[in-house]
């Protein structure tokens, strides 16, 4: 609405409109709610987490002070170290793998396909399964002994030897293959939505140009779908985030500990190792490591635009 609309309406209604704090007053009373969980259970359990991690407690929480002691003994811990590393190949992996499979799927079945609904549909079942399931479905299709490197040896390969699970250099990797199967269906959906959603006619005038079908995603369409790869992004770092059933489920952080993640450290000091401060002190830097990358990214996202 124009400035001169805006004054006529005034003219004519002869009061101001409300400000933007008092719009809509029904729907921000019925927000309360929700407003004041959030605050009590995640805000509220996030202080109360941080502040214990900074007390010596056992079995039960208790305010015995001990300073940084935890955070110092966290870091002097190898097996925090190796699934601080183990979290970050998954997630560079997972994020670029994923993204990358997801689009290309996505831009395939884009192409008016035949049978592209049962496509679709055995692409996404994956993601409709928890990951336990999947954890155990590619723990046997892994399996040494009756998986695929079995069935490869049968065929007459007798040298083919694929054995991630038992490896730990590469254990990674082969929970990487768990989680790209199932995640990658839910992204080429994502994908395909906002493919969907772009106007032929920047196919038509991008033929009439000449130029290229891969050109065309490369410098039109991708530019295009950002706020689709935003959120793509955010469920996939998510997933990364709370890794921690599809590891129990495949190698349960073995061999040894060369499949560790953070979320199964935090989960064992918690509720086996009965070392609450331990467990809170790595559940707080897992939440330094996610704000560390949250507030440059909404300052980019949200403050240049303003700034725009």
């Amino acid at each position: 609405m124009s400035v001169v609309e805006d004054g006529a309406l005034r003219g004519a209604t002869g009061a101001k409109r409300p400000s933007r704090l008092f719009r809509n007053p029904m729907a921000k009373i019925a927000s309360i709610p929700m407003i004041l969980t959030a605050m009590v259970v995640f805000v509220g359990g996030t202080l109360w987490t941080v502040v214990h991690s900074f007390t010596g407690s056992k079995l039960l929480p208790k305010l015995n002070w001990v300073g940084f002691d935890q955070y110092e003994r966290l870091w002097d811990t190898p097996r925090w170290l190796i699934s601080i590393s183990n979290l970050a190949l998954y997630g560079i992996c997972s994020l670029i793998l994923t993204l990358t499979i997801g689009f290309i799927l996505a831009a395939l079945l884009d192409r008016k396909i035949r049978f592209e609904s049962a496509f679709r549909t055995i692409f996404l079942y994956p993601f409709a399964l928890s990951f336990v399931v999947t954890g155990l479905a590619w723990q046997w299709i892994l399996n040494p002994d009756f998986g695929l490197q079995s069935l490869v040896q049968g065929w007459g390969w007798e040298s083919f030897q694929f054995d991630p699970l038992n490896n730990p250099d590469i254990v990674m990797f082969g929970l990487l293959i768990a989680g790209i199967w199932q995640g990658s269906g839910l992204i080429m959906c994502i994908m395909l939505a906002g493919l969907r959603g772009i106007d032929e006619d920047i196919w038509k005038a991008a033929r009439v140009d000449g130029i290229g079908t891969v050109k065309t995603y490369v410098r039109i369409v991708i530019p295009m779908m950002r706020p689709v790869f935003i959120t793509s992004l955010v469920l996939i770092a998510s997933g990364i985030i709370k890794l921690y059933d599809l590891v129990v489920a495949q190698t349960n952080g073995g061999p040894g500990i060369s499949s560790e993640v953070p979320a199964k450290y935090v989960i064992n000091y918690m509720f086996q190792a009965q070392n609450l401060g331990q467990g809170f002190a790595a559940s707080t830097m897992m939440l330094c490591s996610v704000i560390i990358i949250l507030i440059p990214w909404a300052y980019l996202e949200f403050g240049g635009r303003k700034n725009a």
